[in-house]
């Protein structure tokens, strides 16, 4: 038996390891707490959906706002994904 780990596992852990590698560099003192902001941003944002879309996008502003909270929430859920794994 093989102490090896299996190759899509190691991509996952290398991409992993890079990505909170990455927050620890640029901002080190506050990584975890962005995380945490991002996961639970990713997790509440959605329900600002619902008033949106139950009057309707019938004006352009409304489309910006809905356009804007899917942008945000898209970032959220990059910034949050690696929070307690």
């Amino acid at each position: 038996m093989s102490n090896q780990t299996p190759a899509r596992d190691r991509r996952r852990t290398t991409a992993e390891g890079g990505e909170r590698g990455r927050l620890e560099r640029i901002a080190p003192t506050v990584a975890e707490p962005i995380r945490i902001a991002g996961f639970w941003t990713a997790i509440v944002l959605p329900f600002l959906y619902v008033p949106l879309l139950v009057t309707g996008l019938s004006n352009s502003g409304e489309v910006t706002a809905f356009l804007g909270l899917l942008g945000v929430n898209l970032l959220a859920l990059y910034v949050g994904r690696s929070h307690h794994r």
